[in-house]
């Protein structure tokens, strides 16, 4: 079922975003609830990023639809996975449901853990996204983010791949990117934003 089709039968459409502190995660979510909002949907979100300034996870449960009665989405409830960091991918598969759509930025980040040799960071993560029966596009946020001016708009990128996925205009996506983004690294995150929405979805 698609996004309109979804919101259009009453149902709530749920999306999770997550990276680690840094990210610009709680961004990404603050313009897609806009988004939603300039639509004339109901939304609420919730976030999680108590680590979030010494490089920890960082979430985002969002949700919107004619009406929405709770801010959390129900493990294996939600439809899209952002994904900002690849090991953050993994924490949240049991969120998503089959067939969900999972997009994630190609980087990796160390923890503690792994940095400190303790552990070793996973492989195969794209296997494993696609082996728990969800659909996956890996996407080079710092390489589109750099070209688009500023590496710091990688949250761009994936909100303009994103873009391809829901049934929004992209004129509001724009008016939700100036809303939300400083005017001074407002011109770079739309650039970065069209990069994404060029990427191919297969």
């Amino acid at each position: 079922m698609t996004v309109s089709a979804a919101t259009d039968n009453g149902r709530t459409v749920n999306v999770l975003v997550v990276g680690v502190g840094g990210q610009g995660v709680l961004l990404a979510g603050e313009v897609l609830a806009e988004v939603a909002v300039l639509s004339g949907l109901e939304v609420k979100k919730s976030e999680v990023h108590g680590m979030a300034q010494r490089g920890g996870s960082v979430v985002s449960h969002l949700r919107f639809g004619k009406k929405v009665h709770s801010p959390l989405i129900p493990r294996g409830e939600a439809e899209f996975l952002i994904s900002f960091e690849k090991l953050e991918t993994l924490r949240y598969l049991d969120h998503l449901r089959a067939s969900s759509w999972v997009l994630v930025n190609d980087q990796e980040i160390l923890p503690l853990p792994v940095s400190s040799g303790r552990e070793k960071y996973p492989a195969g993560i794209e296997r494993k996204i696609r082996s728990a029966g969800l659909r996956c596009k890996i996407i080079d946020g710092l390489g589109l983010a750099a070209r688009a001016g500023n590496q710091r708009a990688v949250n761009s990128v994936i909100l303009g791949v994103l873009s391809r996925l829901m049934p929004f205009t992209e004129e509001i996506w724009g008016q939700a990117l100036r809303n939300h983004v400083p005017a001074k690294y407002l011109d770079a995150n739309m650039k970065a934003f069209e990069l994404g929405r060029r990427r191919r979805i297969s």
